[in-house]
């Protein structure tokens, strides 16, 4: 378990006494990557967002389980080549037949960085994520270059979004 993972402990919602469990599936390969997926984690895990577990996968590491057990989805990948991270493919080709009729209607949202375009990695994370029935339910965080202020704030309120959509249920 990862550092990030440490206060995230019980990935099935009933281990975690039936809290809602935001699943946060990313592909952050380098210090910038990781930099921009901890603003994210940030608004998930603002202190003012209470009873929902923030539990964060690399995608590689993801599993069937782990988008069984999540109540939404946030999903974060650079562009490479004018299409989504392999390793986020990856993701959703090792759990789609398993999950996508389960998971249907489920939140999504994702973050997409590139450094020259993004235009192909979004439509590809549009169309499979409702290939897999999933509902977008924050505007996506989709942009090229590096993160400033105002992006900065963007992707903390995906995060917080997504995790206080979670907050009741």
């Amino acid at each position: 378990m990862s550092a990030i993972d440490a206060n995230d402990a019980g990935t099935d919602p009933g281990e975690a006494g039936g809290r809602p469990t935001l699943l946060v599936v990313h592909h952050s390969p380098t210090p910038k990557l990781e930099q921009l997926r901890d603003v994210v984690l940030s608004g998930a895990r603002h202190p003012e967002i209470e009873g929902v577990d923030v539990k964060v996968v690399e995608a590689l590491e993801a599993t069937a389980e782990d988008v069984l057990a999540a109540d939404a989805y946030l999903l974060g990948t650079t562009a490479n080549f004018g299409y989504i991270s392999g390793a986020m493919k990856h993701f959703f080709d090792s759990t789609f037949m398993e999950c996508h009729e389960v998971t249907k209607g489920r939140p999504v949202s994702w973050w997409i960085r590139g450094g020259k375009d993004v235009t192909g990695a979004v439509k590809a994370m549009r169309s499979i994520t409702t290939g897999f029935g999933w509902e977008v339910a924050a505007e996506p965080v989709e942009f090229v270059g590096d993160v400033d202020e105002e992006r900065e704030e963007s992707l903390i309120n995906l995060g917080g979004t997504m995790a206080a959509l979670l907050m009741g249920e």
